[in-house]
């Protein structure tokens, strides 16, 4: 994984200055090596800061092609690449290097942008087309990888972080009509928290020319219908050995580098799986990297160590405490550049800082697998109350009871809790509200609660649900699909790409250096996953249940027993004597909070001032609130961000 940028210009030259500044605010993506290229007439740039993974000591960037009309920088990581560089060089191609990412450059020779569909893996690209004086650019299937854009002064600007286009130039500033969205509803995944800076939507590609710049979708889950699925359903265990080869094929596949593999372990169904998969591939003993907390009720740091002695595994665990969250907060929200909503992302920015510590470049993860599988407990509350198939009141009503008691980790985060905004437009235009609405619709109603005046008055009447709604294909997508089905595509265009492949994902991990392989988000993975039939996938009050009987002979029994646990660190609000509380106190009592323009300081102030009198559960359930509140006095502290 790396970092990179790119400059297109429409008429003047692009300048040096800022293409190497943006360039060196990515060192830390990549601090192996910095390269710019600036083509020949100098409206195009291009810039890479390099981890060296795969061809360690020939595969710098920018890459060209044999008669250097295309340049190209990669930020990820292609699988498979091995076959495709032998079926290149078949066709004639000459290839330079040993790098996974020149084949980018081949394929789109032969292709042009129909060279997306040859590529596996997490990726982010930009490529420079002399010939059709084009630029291209593309980001992988599920926007593991990132890519933001920005036109400044008749220049496009693309960059793997926000941070690297304010260092180019582009304005610093706010976006008060996204922030809103983002605070009172599902986010969207091509918009960003800053003025005039956009996302590469997942699944999408951008071309741009003097003319201006367009986006094209390349890939969608594309979930069969319920009649589909019915229609073409087959016996369990067929389709629990078909998912069983995908997977394995998929951990197997990212095994390959040029470096050492570790891996993050977690008490979980899915890093345990991928743990287990890979160990039957390692040649020796694999490095797991497990967080322990100082709270029983978030602590997974004993069924992680057994899952390790069960792999044959080196277990390393990494002791997390509120004083260490508080110290590193500010640091780790400067790399997410979003709000935060649990200390989790901070967690696993220290998480990923010991593993570059212990020496290591590249690590198995986990993430991915709840979207696709239906794991958080949303997405069970989902199946008890709108699977089309007759269920008993009294039965649905008692399970929803055990959810709910099951579940006080995830109240207000994974669990509705609370007054939510209405949702009437979600129920049209769906048929059904998702859980993960309700949740949004909650977070929403109490952040509203602490907005200014002057915000609430500007947004009044303005319906979030409905505009992230307005951007779905429902018809092509949605429409015909069982609710589950339908619950998991729009958490994985929202919530997926924009929190948990930030704060848990990318963002973490490569403030470190670290690269994280995402074996559950190989698009081989889904695509077979979305033929299931919704009981494989939820059974019962078993979610997962397809990954837990594929994986069974390499998971320890607790860890196949055991239901979902949310990767979460402990409560700020509920620790009043630790000095990460102190740090939340302070910073929204002072003159941080009052410079944000979104803000009530009294209503913030009144409800910190009623947190000793909350239940716990209530603590909990508001929890979140304070915690997006605190990030966004670090964000605009950090970056300096116009009103």
């Amino acid at each position: 994984m790396c970092g990179l940028v790119a400059c297109f210009s429409r008429r003047l030259p692009v300048s040096i200055d800022a293409l190497r500044a943006a360039t060196a605010a990515l060192q830390h993506r990549g601090p192996d090596c910095q390269r710019q290229w600036i083509a020949p007439d100098q409206r195009v740039g291009l810039g890479h800061s390099r981890l060296s993974i795969i061809d360690l000591t020939g595969g710098d960037q920018p890459l060209a092609n044999e008669d250097g009309s295309l340049h190209l920088v990669v930020n990820g990581e292609f699988y498979d690449f091995e076959r495709i560089r032998a079926d290149l060089q078949q066709r004639g191609h000459t290839l330079r290097t040993r790098s996974d990412s020149e084949i980018v450059l081949h394929l789109y020779e032969d292709f042009g942008t129909q060279c997306l569909p040859h590529l596996r893996g997490e990726f982010a690209f930009a490529l420079w087309d002399a010939s059709q004086q084009a630029l291209f650019a593309a980001r992988d299937r599920f926007g593991i990888k990132p890519l933001y854009y920005a036109w400044h002064q008749d220049t496009l600007y693309l960059a793997s972080e926000v941070k690297a286009l304010f260092a180019a130039g582009v304005p610093a500033r706010w976006d008060h009509e996204y922030f809103h969205q983002h605070a009172t509803g599902p986010s969207l995944n091509d918009r960003t928290l800053y003025a005039g800076v956009h996302q590469v939507p997942p699944g999408h590609y951008l071309i741009a020319t003097q003319y201006g710049c367009r986006l094209f979708k390349y890939w969608d889950f594309d979930y069969p219908t319920a009649v589909e699925l019915a229609r073409n359903r087959r016996d369990d265990a067929s389709y629990i050995e078909e998912f069983r080869a995908v997977l394995d094929d998929s951990v197997r596949l990212r095994m390959r580098a040029d470096v050492p593999v570790g891996c993050y372990l977690s008490g979980g169904l899915d890093s345990c799986a991928v743990l287990g998969l890979a160990a039957r591939h390692a040649s020796r003993p694999i490095q797991a990297f497990t967080l322990t907390f100082d709270q029983a009720a978030y602590d997974e740091g004993a069924i992680a160590r057994e899952m390790a002695q069960h792999a044959g595994a080196d277990f390393h665990p990494i002791a997390i405490h509120q004083s260490d969250l508080a110290d590193h907060f500010a640091e780790a929200i400067g790399h997410a550049e979003t709000l935060c909503y649990n200390g989790h992302g901070i967690s696993k920015y220290l998480l990923s800082r010991a593993v570059r510590d212990a020496g290591y470049k590249v690590v198995f993860t986990g993430e991915g697998s709840d979207e696709v599988l239906g794991g958080y407990a949303h997405f069970r509350r989902d199946l008890l109350l709108h699977n089309p198939q007759g269920q008993d009141l009294q039965e649905v009503t008692r399970l929803l009871a055990e959810l709910e008691a099951n579940n006080s980790v995830s109240r207000g985060l994974l669990l509705p809790s609370g007054d939510a905004l209405p949702l009437d437009s979600v129920r049209r235009m769906l048929g059904f509200v998702p859980t993960w609405f309700e949740i949004a619709a909650n977070m929403a109603s109490k952040r509203l609660t602490v907005m200014s005046p002057e915000h609430r008055a500007q947004f009044a009447g303005r319906d979030s649900a409905r505009a992230f709604l307005d951007q779905v294909d429902i018809r092509g997508q949605l429409t015909g699909r069982d609710p589950l089905n339908q619950a998991l595509y729009l958490w994985s265009r929202s919530f997926l790409p924009n929190y948990i492949l930030v704060l848990l994902g990318d963002r973490m991990e490569m403030a470190h250096s670290i690269e994280g392989r995402v074996p559950f988000l190989d698009h081989h993975v889904v695509e077979c996953l979305r033929q299931l039939p919704v009981s494989l996938k939820i059974r019962g009050m078993t979610e997962k249940y397809v990954l837990r009987e594929a994986t069974r002979h390499v998971l320890t029994d607790t860890v196949y027993r055991r239901q979902k646990h949310p990767f979460l660190s402990p409560p700020v609000t509920t620790l009043p004597g630790e000095r990460f509380h102190e740090l939340l106190q302070d910073t929204l009592r002072g003159p941080a909070l009052t410079a944000l323009p979104f803000f009530d300081s009294r209503s913030v102030i009144n409800l910190l001032d009623r947190l000793p009198t909350m239940t716990e559960g209530d603590r909990v359930a508001w929890d979140p609130l304070l915690m997006s509140v605190l990030s966004a006095c670090v964000l605009q502290e950090r970056f300096r961000l116009a009103a």
